[in-house]
């Protein structure tokens, strides 16, 4: 059985495709790759059809990421094929949760800092688009420290299927 997860952001240009790109890397990493499918998109459909964002996909690349990326907008049907939907804001979370029809779908959505434990209280992973390459490196360096929660959270689900 595969476990689906979703990032989604704004506009599905800039943190959500680089969510997405690391936390494929670290399923890969754990050898998860033929267990767990990973995807995003955008609570909007500004961008839909547009690549990822070139300095997003600039930062991946330094750091040794990739990226093959095509804007998308959530819809409201992908939740009966999810098992996690994953807010990168507190906006995008309120959005998401607004389109969930049932309380099963509500509880697939979470923001991504979430999972990470020296997050605090902030768990809000800030939208870069606007500023400069900094936003980015940082947008990243909150992902990658949020991924590895994450990963043990769908690794803790995954052996919870199998039993």
């Amino acid at each position: 059985m595969t476990y689906r997860v979703c990032f989604v952001c704004t506009g599905n240009i800039c943190r959500s495709p680089m969510a997405e790109s690391v936390f494929r890397a670290r399923v890969e990493e754990a050898g998860l790759e033929d267990l767990v499918e990973i995807d995003s998109a955008g609570t909007g459909s500004w961008h839909e059809g547009d690549a990822a964002d070139p300095r997003t996909v600039s930062v991946l690349d330094e750091h040794g990421y990739g990226t093959e990326h095509v804007a998308r907008q959530f819809q409201p049907s992908w939740f009966a094929r999810l098992d996690l939907v994953i807010a990168l804001d507190s906006g995008h979370l309120k959005a998401l949760r607004r389109l969930a029809s049932t309380e099963e779908d509500v509880r697939k959505v979470r923001l991504l800092r979430a999972y990470d434990p020296a997050a605090g209280d902030d768990l809000d992973v800030p939208d870069p688009y606007y500023g400069g390459r900094d936003g980015f490196e940082e947008c990243l360096e909150m992902v990658e420290a949020a991924s590895t929660g994450l990963l043990a959270a769908v690794r803790e689900q995954l052996e919870g299927q199998a039993a």
